[in-house]
C-alpha cells in the first residue's frame, strides 16, 4: 500500500517490498528510504525491475502483504510510462485526460503551447509520432500539477532532436520544483540530467548516491560490472 507518513522532506520509505510474478521475484527491497531532489536516474541492466519499481512508487502495483510504500506527506506523483496508450480522440482531448480533475481550456491551451503541440491539437492522438506522443504524455502530466514526476525511458527510440526537446522538458519540470525520477539506459543522458543515482540490479537497490561520485567510482561490485559493460558497449 502507498501511505502518507511523517518523513523528512521529500522522501519515500520502502518497507518489506516484494513483487513476485510467475514465481520470479521482480523486486526485493527490505528497507530503504529514497531522498528526492532535482533529477534522480534509476539505472540498471535490462530486466532489473526499473519499470516495476516506478509503477510501485505510483501505486499501480502493490507489494506482497506486509510491504508498504510510504510517501512524505504532501507528495503528488505523476507517472509517464514508455508506452502510454492514447484513446481514439484528438490531441486536445487526450492531453486533458488526467484522471484527477478537468483542466480549464486556458490550462490546456497553455500546456499545448509549452509542449509544442498546438498546431496538432485537433489531430487524432493515436496517429502521432513517438516523439509527439511523448510530448503529449508530458503535457498531460504537467496538467496534474505533480511535485514528483516518474518517467520510464522517456526518450527511448526517439531521434536526437526530439530527445533534446524531451530532455529540456524534464529539466523544466525540475526547475519548477517538481522532483523527477527517471529510468534510463542511456548513460550519456544520465550524465546530462541526473543529480543522483539509484542503481537497481536483480530487483534490489544495490547503490544510491550523488551522480558524479557514482560515475567516478561505483562502490559495489555489481555497479562496477554494470558500468564496465555499458562503457564497453558504447
Amino acid at each position: 500500500m502507498v501511505n502518507p507518513i511523517k518523513l523528512d522532506g521529500k522522501q519515500i520509505g520502502l518497507r518489506a517490498i516484494q513483487i513476485v510474478r510467475d514465481g520470479r521475484t521482480i523486486l526485493d527491497i527490505p528497507n530503504t528510504d529514497i531522498q528526492l531532489g532535482g533529477i534522480t536516474a534509476c539505472i540498471g541492466p535490462n530486466g532489473a525491475g526499473k519499470t516495476t519499481f516506478l509503477k510501485l512508487l505510483h501505486g499501480l502495483i502493490q507489494p506482497k502483504a506486509g510491504g508498504s510504500v510510504n510517501y512524505a506527506d504532501g507528495i503528488r506523483s505523476a507517472l509517464v510510462l514508455h508506452h502510454t496508450p492514447m484513446i481514439k480522440a484528438s490531441v486536445r482531448t487526450n492531453i486533458g485526460l488526467n484522471g484527477l480533475r478537468t483542466p480549464s481550456n486556458d490550462e490546456i491551451d497553455r500546456v499545448l503551447q509549452e509542449v509544442g503541440l498546438s498546431h496538432l491539437q485537433h489531430q487524432p492522438a493515436h496517429q502521432l509520432s513517438a516523439g509527439e506522443k511523448q510530448k503529449l504524455s508530458l503535457g498531460r502530466a504537467r496538467l496534474q500539477n505533480p511535485n514528483v514526476l516518474l518517467l520510464d525511458e522517456p526518450t527511448a527510440n526517439l531521434d536526437p532532436t526530439t530527445t533534446a526537446q524531451v530532455e529540456a522538458m524534464i529539466q523544466e519540470f525540475a526547475a519548477s520544483g517538481c522532483d523527477v525520477l527517471i529510468s534510463s539506459h542511456q548513460l550519456a543522458q544520465v550524465r546530462r540530467l541526473a543529480d543522483s543515482i539509484l542503481f537497481i540490479d536483480g530487483g534490489q537497490i544495490i547503490e544510491k548516491g550523488a551522480c558524479a561520485p557514482f560515475f567516478a567510482q561505483p562502490q559495489t561490485e555489481a555497479a562496477q560490472r554494470y558500468m564496465q559493460r555499458e562503457r564497453a558497449a558504447d
